[in-house]
């Protein structure tokens, strides 16, 4: 069976930093398979097509460059949020506010957001809401484990859960749904 929209796939991979000698982000291995329901927005479309059509057993190799994958670093995503944010009762939270801790926000109309705290001052919390993976290649190496129709309850539960633009999540950011 091979792999395209609405069907379970499971599959292994190494992820690596922009090339096959680059320093190793993410493995799943036989023991922690990916499994996701193919053509439902849960990985990144670019994944999607360069294993399209695979069938259990087969490998794949590919690489994406920054703008396939999570874009450019930009600029206007590290912005300085009000130190006051972070205070309870006019005393900055230590436990949340310290410089490389990640922390979950809302933008001005309520949208979930993640910024990494870069630097504190007296007045700002200069925070960091690129994905993590912006700027950053990725070269994939994996094997496709099974190919399978996926369940009446898979796919609601998919539809339950799914959200337009993947974005975030377990898997290097590739997968596991939307936070």
């Amino acid at each position: 069976m091979k792999i395209e929209k609405n069907k379970m796939v499971s599959l292994i991979y190494e992820l690596r930093e922009s090339n096959p000698e680059g320093r190793i982000i993410e493995v799943l291995d036989e023991n922690k398979p990916l499994n996701f329901i193919f053509g439902t927005g849960r990985l990144l479309p670019v994944f999607e097509s360069n294993i399209s059509s695979l069938v259990k057993g087969d490998s794949f190799s590919f690489s994406l460059d920054p703008e396939m994958a999570y874009g450019e670093k930009r600029e206007e995503m590290i912005v300085n949020v009000p130190v006051s944010v972070f205070e309870t009762d006019g005393k900055i939270n230590e436990d949340i506010c310290f410089v490389g801790n990640e922390v979950p926000m809302m933008d001005s109309e309520g949208n979930p957001l993640n910024g990494i705290i870069n630097e504190i001052t007296e007045n700002h919390v200069r925070m960091d809401f690129n994905h993590p993976m912006a700027g950053i290649g990725l070269f994939f190496t994996g094997k496709i484990v099974d190919v399978r129709n996926a369940t009446d309850q898979e796919l609601a539960a998919t539809m339950m859960n799914s959200c337009s633009g993947c974005d975030s999540g377990a898997h290097s950011g590739c997968s596991g749904g939307c936070s």
